[in-house]
């Protein structure tokens, strides 16, 4: 398929106002199929419909949570991106992005912010562990950006009124209390598979998606 043909397919898809609503709200974040459908208001069956198009037309791909491996997620493909714009985010007061044990995803991705947003980043753990993972220090190191080894932290002495939530991991996203809003990116955790292959397409993901997430910050925006 020629890239003008797959352009069409992606704009032909995305001609139908319910699924370029949910292509949307999937810009900055990633959802399973019964949040969508919670929020935009549709049926199971409509909205799994719409994924079906999307999914045929390349806008969209699915993963299974690596918390719960009966729930999926879908997320926007990043080479579909162009054809529509990111919806606007009030400014917070920080970004705070979290996962399990504050030793590797979430350590990168405040890392990767702060190198490209004047808005402050910080990252916490639900449960976390005592150093941030060898390997993340590394990657980090490999793209010209710094991580202290021994400071990790726990979300409940990190969060604070006026932060945006940024869930890294599908467990914490799966645990935290429904109240926090929060974004979820299902990045999957490289820690199991303990190689340099595995943390750098841990990086080159969240890379991507902060891409995405700094400029459609902006103020007067709404918040998540």
């Amino acid at each position: 398929m020629s890239s003008v043909e797959r352009r069409a397919r992606v704009h032909a898809a995305l001609g139908d106002p319910a699924r370029l609503v949910i292509a949307d709200a999937l810009a900055i974040g990633d959802a399973s199929p019964s949040e969508i459908a919670d929020r935009l208001g549709m049926s199971s069956n409509l909205v799994a419909h719409h994924l079906g198009v999307l999914t045929d037309a390349g806008v969209i791909t699915r993963s299974r949570s690596e918390h719960d491996r009966r729930r999926s997620y879908v997320r926007l493909r990043p080479d579909s991106l162009a054809a529509f714009g990111s919806p606007g985010f009030a400014v917070p007061r920080r970004v705070v992005f979290v996962c399990t044990r504050n030793s590797a995803r979430s350590q990168l991705a405040a890392a990767v912010w702060r190198s490209r947003s004047a808005v402050p980043a910080a990252s916490a753990g639900t449960e976390p562990a005592a150093r941030v993972n060898p390997r993340a220090v590394r990657a980090a190191r490999r793209h010209g950006l710094r991580l202290a080894a021994q400071r990790t932290a726990s979300l409940d002495a990190v969060a604070a009124d006026g932060d945006l939530l940024i869930a890294v991991c599908d467990h914490v996203h799966e645990t935290l209390p429904a109240a926090l809003t929060r974004l979820h990116w299902s990045v999957p955790d490289p820690v199991p598979v303990d190689t340099d292959v595995a943390f750098e397409a841990a990086f080159a993901d969240i890379s991507e998606r902060i891409g995405r997430l700094v400029p459609a910050i902006t103020v007067g925006g709404s918040r998540p």
